[in-house]
């Protein structure tokens, strides 16, 4: 890119950095205001401030959707569901600065779950990508010696898996294609905040929605709305705002830069010190996700695959 178009891409490039940057600051905002407790509790809440502005937004296209486009939503609001409980879960059991990395390996993991599917070899150089990226997770987990990974560390494992497994319905399922992605959006996040409702209501799951905000603070309020705000609306919109006045290749390589912010918000702001082995860790799972982001794209590009990047918005901003 020139000096040039450079200058005149900035405009649109800064809003898009600026997600990158708070969903980055998420982790860090959910450990902040979630305790094991108040998880279910604190996931209603966030969509409860979210959810009416979507509705409003988007309400006629909403009504516009198919029964089969409700129902393939709905079916990807489960399995958001489930992403949102153990990232939020995990960030809790462990520091901000592992959440943000290995949530990351969602973008190792659906190259490969892709190749599996379509029956395609990957490349060389993705596979020694996802090799160095493997390796820096074990360090990371690490800290200052070996030991077992912690609960919170397998929980955002899981949830990178699952992750992978909602990007690849969406792209899969023929129900849900060419549905409007904000309307799509909220019937997920619409089924996603009615499962954690029923699951507060279930003896033994932790405080209810309202015990919980009684509790919070002013911090607690400020990390809640942060993460509802910023990690959510505005991410969001910024999205389907900057899609349409640039690639989404551009848009999604910006994005690709979360986890290095997540790095610096749990190192910087949230204390984390995740000693020699893991420092290197960091730097392995930065360089092995960048590297393997680059060689699934350069696979990628002879035979493109339909990726919704707003609609996949959802899981990427799941604890966030």
């Amino acid at each position: 890119m020139s000096v040039t178009a450079a200058r005149r891409a900035w405009p649109t490039d800064l809003p898009v950095l600026l997600v990158a940057v708070v969903w980055g600051s998420s982790y860090l905002a959910a450990k902040g205001v979630t305790t094991g407790g108040t998880v279910l509790a604190v996931l209603v809440l966030r969509f409860a401030v979210v959810l009416p502005v979507l509705v409003v937004a988007g309400w006629r296209r909403l009504r516009a959707l198919s029964g089969a486009q409700l129902r393939g939503a709905g079916v990807l609001g489960l399995i958001l569901a489930g992403i949102f409980v153990m990232e939020t879960y995990g960030v809790v059991h462990t520091s901000a600065t592992n959440a943000g990395l290995i949530i990351s390996l969602t973008m190792i993991f659906t190259p490969i779950a892709e190749s599996r599917l379509r029956g395609t070899p990957l490349s060389r150089g993705f596979v020694a990508a996802a090799g160095l990226s493997v390796a820096g997770v074990l360090l990371l987990t690490q800290g200052a010696g070996f030991s077992e990974p912690s609960a919170g560390d397998l929980l955002m494992l899981g949830a990178a898996v699952a992750r992978t497994v909602h990007v690849l319905a969406m792209s899969r399922m023929r129900s849900v294609r060419g549905a409007d992605a904000l309307s799509l959006t909220t019937v997920q996040l619409g089924g996603s905040v009615l499962v954690f409702a029923l699951l507060c209501a279930a003896p033994g799951t932790g405080a209810t929605p309202w015990a919980a905000a009684a509790d919070f603070g002013p911090a607690d309020w400020a990390w809640l709305l942060h993460l509802s705000v910023f990690c959510t609306l505005f991410a969001f919109f910024v999205q389907m705002w900057a899609v349409r006045r640039t690639s989404p290749s551009r848009v999604s390589l910006l994005l690709g830069t979360e986890p290095v912010w997540a790095a610096v918000a749990g190192i910087s702001l949230g204390g984390d010190r995740p000693g020699w082995l893991g420092l290197l860790g960091v730097l392995l799972i930065l360089a092995g996700t960048a590297w393997g982001r680059t060689a699934a794209d350069g696979a990628e590009r002879p035979s493109p695959a339909p990726a919704p990047a707003p609609a996949t918005a959802p899981a990427r901003e799941a604890a966030r």
